[in-house]
């Protein structure tokens, strides 16, 4: 079976095929045996559902939860591990893995317990949601903690989760299990985040394993912090609040 590790950059010579229609369902035969011979051929990752693609006799199959992509033949013998982009008619490229997986992240998102969460929110109208992975280590995350005053001011609403970089052993972890245990959560993140003394408290049941877990399983959080915007996007690190405005549109 080959295996080409670059993405899958398509030629203008495709444009024609890369239409917003929508896809047909698949074979049945077909699914059987794309998946049939990518188990046989390695039965470690978990595969998922075989999707067409716009390019007749491509087939489009996600690794463990959408990690990654492999683009496989009807006979499931060759595929290209990388992303799909369709040549745009006014110019540049589009990312439509990226589009499938932000779709995805967004749904994930909606369906996260916002109680799970340590949010700030405006005073006022609410104009934006982001999501943000955050450690208290994490000097980037330091900076992104102390913009929340002025990212609420105009209008956007930071929800918390937690990820410590360093693993569900290290102190890290500790830290913001202590500040999800909090009273006062919010008051209790801000000054883990500002180096201050805080005694820990690791409770039962609280969410910080899961949202870790949700990070790396489902999300692909390579740092801290990274930002999920509604929509599904991700910003993987550090943006100042201008930019943040910008990004979301307000």
């Amino acid at each position: 079976m080959m295996l080409i590790k670059k993405p899958l950059a398509l030629a203008g010579v495709l444009l024609g095929l890369l239409g917003p229609a929508a896809l047909a369902e698949v074979d049945a035969n077909v699914a059987k045996t794309i998946k049939a011979r990518l188990e046989a051929s390695n039965p470690k990752p978990k595969y998922g559902d075989v999707r067409e693609t716009p390019i007749e006799g491509l087939y489009e199959v996600e690794l463990d939860g959408g990690s990654s992509t492999l683009f496989v033949s009807a006979d499931g013998n060759h595929f290209i591990l990388g992303d799909l982009f369709q040549v745009k008619s006014g110019g540049g490229f589009a990312n439509l893995s990226e589009g499938r997986r932000a779709t995805r992240r967004a749904k994930v998102m909606e369906t996260q317990n916002i109680d799970d969460m340590i949010v700030f929110s405006p005073k006022g109208e609410t104009k934006a949601r982001i999501y943000v992975f955050t450690d208290v280590d994490c000097g980037y995350c330091r900076k992104l903690h102390q913009d929340v005053p002025e990212l609420n001011k105009r209008g956007i609403e930071v929800r918390y989760l937690a990820f410590p970089r360093a693993g569900l052993q290290s102190l890290s972890y500790r830290k913001l299990v202590t500040a999800w245990c909090a009273e006062d959560s919010n008051k209790t993140l801000t000054a883990l985040k500002n180096r201050e003394n805080v005694p820990l408290n690791v409770c039962d049941n609280n969410p910080v394993a899961a949202q870790y877990k949700l990070g790396n399983e489902v999300i692909d959080v390579r740092g801290t912090p990274t930002i999920v915007m509604e929509d599904g996007r991700v910003v993987p690190g550090y943006l100042p609040p201008a930019t943040l405005v910008k990004e979301l549109g307000i």
